[in-house]
């Protein structure tokens, strides 16, 4: 099974898919925003660093393909935590891996905006930060096209969501 955690940028998600993978006996968490750092490091100056990686036909299908191969060769469970907020990325990857018959479960971790940004903060984000500026067009695309069972961790802590996600799972 493949598990998804979506949500704003500061939210909880890679924190959650840490408790999670301290929960599932035989899982994995792989992180699709490395592959965007490697093209940025990777490529010629030119091509370095323009717009959002995501924007990059090459990382969606490079992750497509990778989380696929590893559904079908790694006989444990996958912990995702990745924000997808474009509808038509969330359908080259999420929904081409559903189609596959693969089993993913999406889950979109959601909190108050100022929250999410107090979040930012304390991990060390200034006021304003491109995460911060992401917030509304993330709530957006969670409440209209993007669809994955809503975790509201307003009042939760990590291990309560984690356990949650869990209980959902298994």
């Amino acid at each position: 099974m493949i598990i998804w955690i979506n949500g704003c940028f500061g939210v909880g998600k890679t924190a959650t898919a840490s408790k999670l993978h301290h929960l599932i006996d035989n899982s994995h968490i792989y992180d699709p925003e490395q592959v965007g750092a490697f093209l940025w490091d990777n490529f010629p100056e030119p091509l370095k660093r323009k717009g959002d990686f995501q924007d990059i036909e090459l990382w969606r299908k490079f992750n497509y393909e990778y989380i696929k191969y590893m559904y079908h060769n790694f006989s444990g469970h996958i912990i995702i935590p990745m924000t997808i907020v474009n509808y038509d990325y969330y359908c080259e990857i999420i929904g081409n891996l559903q189609s596959d018959g693969i089993d993913v479960r999406h889950f979109i971790l959601l909190a108050p905006k100022e929250k999410i940004i107090g979040r930012l903060i304390h991990r060390g984000e200034e006021q304003g930060s491109w995460a911060e500026q992401q917030i509304d067009r993330c709530v957006k695309a969670f409440s209209s096209n993007i669809r994955g069972e809503i975790v509201d961790t307003d009042n939760l802590t990590v291990d309560e969501v984690a356990q949650h996600i869990f209980r959902n799972c298994f």
